[in-house]
């Protein structure tokens, strides 16, 4: 009923306008004019000029990934056998948490030659006590002093350096019957997982075991054109949605932008760092991108819904009272959303119809 309504205060204002137009054809002595009814006010928007900064957008498309700066890859420092694992590809873990456990000959032998070298070193140090006792009383030389504390040194420099080497491997992670267990370097999520109970690891392995990551702030890379490099730069706001929550927009903001372009695609990428606190965005995400920046610029902005396009060329309805309305032809500087500036055409504070004006620019055209 609504719509039905509208329809006929429409209709009613074109045949007013229409009967208005005929009259002022029948008495050209008097000052010809098109007029705002009543019922045509209800239904139309007045809306003003205004001089702003003049706004930029520019869609991109792009792919979520992790901040690099947050993903730790867990390698395993000696060779064994993967005893158990704790996690799989997307738990999450925390700083510190055991995430696997594998048993190793080689962790098995280094305290075992800590022991051997801790033997060496009491051994030794028991000889150069006796030494420097006998170097006292006047029994043995001074040469055999000097090199049983040498000796005693040597021992003491080969124990610390296996126990140091346990230390710096292991961490402190590993135990005297050869297990040694595998800790979360930090908090996030598991995102890759090349670790299977019972699995061996050889001693020329350079694969990681897992892949750890952070994701509570992300990064979005996208391709810039060079045709619209000059619209990107570092500290713009940018707005990204994506297919998982397209009703959602995350508000992140450009903090790199590479300065070699891609000499294949041609293309620049650039960087948006985006905090992701929920953790709704995961990594290899697709996503839309819309940076939006303020030139230094001014201009004079109208509502886009004011325009009327005829003929390839832009007009707007100026209002100045109800029976005192005009055309006038504006050059379109750009649009961005539902602002339009105008290079020319218009001043600021100009009033123009910006709803049902087509009504209103029909009966003008036809003065």
């Amino acid at each position: 009923m609504k719509n039905i309504k509208n329809i006929l205060v429409i209709v009613g204002a074109m045949f007013i306008l229409y009967s208005c137009g005929s009259n002022e054809a029948a008495s050209v002595s008097k000052n010809s004019a098109v007029c705002i009814t009543d019922s045509l006010e209800k239904i139309i928007r007045i809306d003003s000029a205004t001089i702003t900064h003049i706004d930029d957008e520019l869609k991109l498309s792009g792919e979520i990934n992790f901040n690099d700066n947050k993903v730790v890859k867990v390698f395993p420092f000696s060779s064994g056998q993967i005893m158990q694992t704790f996690v799989s590809v997307g738990d999450k873990v925390q700083k510190g948490q055991t995430i696997a456990i594998i048993k190793s000959a080689d962790v098995a032998g280094n305290y075992s030659d800590m022991s051997a070298a801790n033997n060496d070193v009491a051994i030794a140090k028991k000889q150069a006590d006796n030494a420097e006792s006998l170097y006292q009383n006047g029994i043995a030389s001074e040469k055999e002093w000097i090199e049983a504390k040498e000796n005693y040194q040597k021992a003491l420099v080969a124990f610390n350096k296996i126990k140091d080497q346990i230390t710096i491997n292991g961490k402190g992670n590993t135990n005297a019957d050869g297990t040694y267990t595998v800790k979360s370097p930090i908090s996030g999520y598991v995102v890759e997982k090349k670790a299977s109970q019972g699995a061996f690891i050889r001693n020329d392995n350079s694969e990681n075991l897992f892949t750890i990551g952070d994701i509570d702030e992300v990064w979005v890379w996208a391709n810039v054109y060079e045709s619209d490099i000059a619209k990107v730069k570092e500290g713009y706001t940018a707005y990204v949605t994506t297919l998982a929550y397209p009703d959602k927009i995350y508000t992140g903001v450009v903090d790199k932008v590479n300065q070699v372009l891609d000499p294949v695609t041609k293309v620049m990428k650039i960087r948006v760092k985006l905090p992701n606190p929920k953790f709704e965005l995961k990594p290899e995400m697709f996503a839309n991108i819309l940076i939006r920046n303020k030139e230094g610029k001014r201009a004079i902005t109208i509502s886009s819904a004011a325009l009327v396009g005829d003929n390839g060329k832009n007009f707007v309805v100026i209002y100045h009272d109800k029976c005192n309305l005009q055309l006038q032809e504006v050059q379109v500087m750009k649009t961005v959303g539902d602002k339009t500036y105008i290079a020319s055409g218009l001043n600021e504070g100009d009033k123009m119809i910006s709803q049902n004006q087509i009504l209103l620019y029909k009966a003008l055209l036809n003065k």
